[in-house]
């Protein structure tokens, strides 16, 4: 009786040891997959922008239609009234602010950052809105699905936190940028991939 309870307690003991690397937690996985990521050239978003310096700090909603032959952004306040509307093509770029004030440019990235107060690379940021970044971009981690998670691009830190759906194409539906004290951070409510 005494030798079948040692078995059975040894048995016991033996099961519990051989346990024990299968309940220590795991190191983290990369990804099996990269998910493969296509740019399109033309879309529509909308959603909410905030954006600032490091002293002044503003809010309010984007409106932005993009096609590779031109871009209209419009910022409207949090009530929804118009406070600027950027249009740029191959002819240049035109800002009107809600006060009727216009200004010209050659480009949309000589007058963005009028707007927003951060002078974010407008070329690379339609990129950046589609978790397509350039290939000079570095790609520091990914997500479950093989997503871009983090990218740092000519000095610009990326953070995707978080994808439309689980889909490894699902665009990105909330992002942070920074770089030193500029920040914009961008909430998608609506995207659209257009023809």
């Amino acid at each position: 009786m005494k030798v079948r309870r040692f078995v059975c307690a040894t048995a016991g003991a033996l099961a519990a040891v051989l346990c024990l690397p299968a309940c220590t937690p795991l190191a983290a996985v990369a990804p099996s997959t990269i998910a493969a990521r296509t740019r399109a050239p033309a879309f529509e978003l909308g959603g909410r922008i905030s954006a600032s310096d490091g002293q002044q700090a503003a809010s309010g909603r984007i409106e932005w239609q993009h096609d590779p032959a031109s871009e209209r952004i419009t910022l409207l306040t949090p009530l929804g009234q118009v406070a600027a509307r950027l249009d740029a093509n191959a002819l240049g770029a035109r800002l009107e602010t809600a006060d009727g004030q216009l200004q010209t440019a050659d480009s949309a990235a000589a007058l963005l950052p009028r707007v927003l107060g951060v002078d974010v690379p407008v070329e690379r940021l339609g990129g950046w809105v589609q978790a397509a970044p350039d290939s000079a971009a570095e790609v520091r981690t990914r997500d479950a699905a093989g997503r871009p998670a983090l990218v740092i691009d000519q000095g610009w830190r990326i953070d995707y936190l978080d994808y439309s759906s689980d889909a490894a194409d699902a665009p990105p539906a909330r992002l942070d940028i920074s770089r030193g004290d500029a920040r914009i951070r961008l909430l998608i409510d609506a995207w659209t991939t257009l023809p």
